[in-house]
């Protein structure tokens, strides 16, 4: 990087860097745990033998947090794939249930934005439509940080709500279901090839928050694909010219995913099968009555504090579990 010259094509020197960034994103971290390790283990015996309970629980303690980040640097391991280190789109549908499924749709959204704050990335909300009632019927995230596909694909699939409706006045129970998709982020070093005349570029007012620009002016943007029939939009941004390259970003990815389904045969190879969004085909079923209680199709897994899980906070290990079995 210290080369003459080394920034005369920004595009290349960017693409170094990452690779670079990449590279040091193991071996820091690994270098550091071993450092670490390496400590408790010099240190330890010299502390029971001496008899300091405080110092041999201290370094009982410090073994087990490296032991639990080397864990992490193991599944991160796992994510080889060849976009799992890319950002990514990740968009809830609203399914069977009416109001009380668009307001899961809004449930699950906050879910992830929690898990992705909690991870560090930067979240963005892409695009949404609101639910008539309440929720969202669809709602489109960018999530950007270190392996964000890789973890996140994960959670493709059907997602199952069992709850007494906060909109039935009997409190009934009621079922609801939401489909969660994502794909990567398609940057320029992979190539995607899109004709202008394979597109429509329609404009239109965006919706919900943003003041009075969103009511005078068509700054949100939606793009159909006629070859494939994919339509993205976009209305996060207030210029629409920067709704429309997130549009196109959503696009290539979505064509990106398509392709490579196509060239393996093989619908579960960037995430799982598009199934119907309603009972049987769920993937992971989240019960607040008569118990609470979050569990796995795939993997068994289970938790029973759902409030933690619906802050973000317990996601991690339901998405590890499934790294380990299926990663």
């Amino acid at each position: 990087m210290g080369e003459p010259g080394f920034w005369d094509d920004p595009s290349a020197a960017q693409t170094v860097i990452n690779e670079s960034n990449e590279l040091k994103g193991w071996t820091v971290p690994y270098a550091e745990l071993k450092g670490r390790f390496e400590g408790v283990e010099s240190l330890l015996p010299e502390a029971e033998e001496l008899g300091d309970e405080a110092l041999v629980e201290e370094l009982i303690t410090e073994l087990a947090a490296v032991e639990r980040e080397l864990e992490t640097l193991e599944v991160r391991r796992m994510l080889s794939g060849e976009m799992d280190n890319k950002a990514c789109f990740l968009t809830i549908n609203s399914g069977a249930g009416g109001t009380e499924a668009c307001d899961w749709a809004a449930m699950l959204s906050r879910m992830y934005q929690r898990w992705a704050e909690r991870r560090k990335w930067k979240v963005e909300i892409v695009d949404f439509v609101d639910g008539e009632v309440a929720g969202y019927k669809s709602v489109t995230l960018k999530l950007s940080g270190s392996f964000a596909y890789g973890y996140a694909k994960a959670e493709k699939g059907v997602h199952r709500l069992v709850r007494i409706s906060p909109f039935d006045s009997g409190n009934r129970r009621h079922t609801s279901f939401a489909s969660v998709d994502v794909t990567p982020e398609i940057t320029d070093d992979i190539e995607i090839d899109i004709q202008p005349g394979d597109l429509r570029i329609d404009t239109f007012r965006a919706s919900g928050a943003g003041g009075q620009h969103v009511n005078v002016t068509d700054s949100a943007v939606r793009i159909t694909h006629f070859p494939t029939g994919i339509v993205v939009s976009c209305q996060n941004e207030r210029s629409q010219l920067q709704n429309k390259e997130t549009c196109m970003k959503l696009l290539r990815s979505k064509l990106y995913e398509q392709e490579v389904m196509e060239r393996e045969k093989n619908l579960q190879e960037m995430g799982g099968e598009k199934k119907e969004i309603a009972w049987g085909s769920q993937i992971r079923n989240y019960v607040f009555q008569p118990y609470t209680l979050v569990k796995d199709t795939r993997t068994g897994h289970e938790a029973g504090h759902i409030e933690s899980m619906m802050d973000g906070e317990l996601l991690d290990e339901f998405i590890i579990t499934y790294l380990k079995e299926f990663g």
